[in-house]
């Protein structure tokens, strides 16, 4: 029988309702208990594919094949449990489909209404693919108690508690005692006029989660359960920590688990969790014994949460080497000079000066022409100076221009994403090779249908660094691009030095690339990020942090 636990926000957003739910779900988990996660977003947005990373920040894939928020890919780094499309709802998705029933005349001409219709839709999706002996799902909902386009989640959520009953569904509210330096004191207003809000429409709250800098005192804790109708114990610190990692500790220590298995009348001794691996992670994090410094060559500077998955692997690599990760971000327009149509780029000696002393480059993804010239500077520099390089996706692909204009003398070459070109080392498959049928996953047939996305095999050359770096032949990794390397420039680009070590299973389509005449030099088409996990992290970016250990040593 499985358990419903909704998870909300109140007072102010960005509280962390996200890794709220994931640690809530860690900790579940290392009790021994089965735990999904699911995410349901506000917004009129089908999905997060074509929003600008500068204000909605990464878009996280699926093996699926989902575009979906940045919470899942905390969701799965938590719980190593993979998400799917169906753990990802929108006010978008939930609005299509209620739309598409209309028009296919499947309410027989009732008016359509958001009750019953939205709210039905929504409650269909709290039990929709989930397995008979999971033990419990975690239903995050978006947006902060008392946004208007929240109302139709809690409602459902109200309707759904009802029909399922209390002993079945727990309602946890995260919110914010903010402490007041002139009074000397944490104030738990904010909290009380959040719960009044919730109970406004029929939720009553059954734990408090409340964000802090510093410890609740007793008094608080009571005044807040008096206040909002629930007992001291289930008003639960959440503490600030020094690294998102120690969430699933602290929230073990201040007991927010066993208050959820008492809510559900299950004794919290029968399983006790062990969460010394966790415990050993943070250390590496907290104590590390070495440190590097890598260049990220950026176009999304602006938020931090633009490449989230791609500074949590980083983080995972440098634990597993024992070793802190200063990541220095280089804003890819600084690199090339003003004409970004032709790519000019500064000169190797001046690309040196604006990165700096680094111990390794790393390019990641990203969609459109602006900064591409800096990229390729980037990757210039590191080739030539023979520092570690890490091509992501984009970063790849440029790779690979790279080489075919500055060493293949392919000096116009190019991909068409950026423009014609008579040499177009990187193209859309169906401007050069025909024969490979790659399967696009997407709900509909818009921009976010012209994409591969989601896990895919790739089959690495024996001998190359990438079949030394994940150890075994093939590889399922997570995609989201458009545009293909061309295999037709394979002869030109390996005598220039640069060789196809992972393709399709195919063999028609490049996956990973490499240059076995530099220390480090690996480049490729999915997204490695996507699949690192703090307890196992991506092989590659472990590699990658050793061999700029390595570097950095001489």
């Amino acid at each position: 029988m499985t358990r419903f636990i909704f998870v909300t926000g109140g007072v102010v957003s960005s509280l962390g309702k996200g890794l709220a739910a994931a640690s809530l779900a860690a900790d579940l988990i290392a009790r021994g208990y089965s735990v999904r996660l699911r995410k349901f977003d506000p917004y009129l947005n089908v999905d997060p594919g074509t929003m600008s990373p500068h204000q909605h920040g990464e878009v996280y894939v699926t093996d699926d094949g989902a575009e979906t928020d940045l919470d899942l890919g905390h969701y799965e780094r938590f719980t190593e449990v993979p998400c799917r499309a169906s753990d990802s709802i929108t006010t978008g998705k939930i609005y299509l489909s209620v739309i598409s029933k209309e028009r296919r005349g499947d309410y027989l001409g009732a008016t359509v209404q958001v009750i019953p219709h939205i709210t039905d839709e929504i409650k269909s999706r709290f039990v929709y693919d989930i397995e008979d002996d999971l033990d419990f799902l975690i239903c995050e909902v978006g947006g902060t108690v008392g946004d208007i386009e929240g109302q139709p989640f809690l409602e459902a959520i109200r309707q759904f508690i009802n029909e399922v009953g209390k002993e079945r569904a727990i309602f946890i509210h995260l919110t914010l005692i903010p402490y007041i330096p002139s009074a000397k004191e944490l104030k738990t207003k904010p909290t009380q006029h959040s719960v009044k809000e919730l109970l406004s429409v029929g939720i009553q709250p059954d734990i408090l989660l409340c964000r802090c800098d510093r410890p609740i005192p007793e008094d608080s804790k009571k005044k807040l359960a008096l206040f909002c109708n629930m007992k001291a114990e289930r008003v639960i610190e959440a503490l600030d920590v020094d690294t998102i990692y120690q969430v699933p500790i602290s929230y073990y220590e201040h007991g927010l688990d066993i208050q959820v298995l008492k809510y559900f009348g299950i004794n919290p001794d029968e399983k006790k969790p062990d969460l010394t691996p966790w415990k050993n992670f943070v250390k590496r994090i907290l104590e590390p014994k070495e440190e590097v410094t890598i260049a990220i060559i950026a176009k999304y500077t602006e938020l931090h949460d633009a490449y989230k998955s791609l500074y949590e692997a980083i983080t995972h690599a440098g634990a597993a080497n024992n070793c802190h990760v200063n990541v220095k971000t280089i804003d890819a327009d600084k690199l090339s000079n003003d004409s970004m149509d032709t790519f000019s780029l500064k000169s190797v000696d001046e690309v040196g000066k604006i990165i700096g002393a680094v111990d390794g480059v790393l390019v990641p993804g990203g969609f459109g022409i602006r900064g591409i010239g800096g990229k390729l500077a980037a990757i210039r520099y590191a080739r030539e100076k023979k520092i570690p390089f890490f091509g992501i996706c984009l970063g790849m692909q440029l790779a690979i221009v790279e080489t075919a204009r500055h060493v293949a003398g392919l000096k116009e070459a190019n991909s068409t994403e950026f423009g014609k070109t008579p040499d177009p080392v990187v193209g859309l498959l169906t401007e050069w090779q025909k024969g490979e049928t790659i399967e696009q996953r997407s709900e509909h047939d818009d921009l976010g249908g012209t994409m591969r996305l989601g896990s895919y095999d790739c089959q690495l050359l024996e001998g190359s660094l990438a079949y030394k770096v994940y150890g075994k032949s093939i590889i399922k990794e997570r995609h989201r691009h458009r545009y293909e390397v061309n295999i037709n420039y394979k002869d030109p680009l390996e005598k220039a030095g640069l060789i196809f070590s992972g393709l399709t299973p195919s063999g028609t389509l490049p996956e990973m690339c490499e240059r076995p005449d530099h220390p480090w030099f690996l480049g490729m088409q999915f997204h490695p990020e996507l699949k690192s996990y703090p307890l196992h992290p991506s092989p590659v970016f472990v590699e990658y942090i050793k061999a700029a250990l390595k570097h950095k040593k001489g």
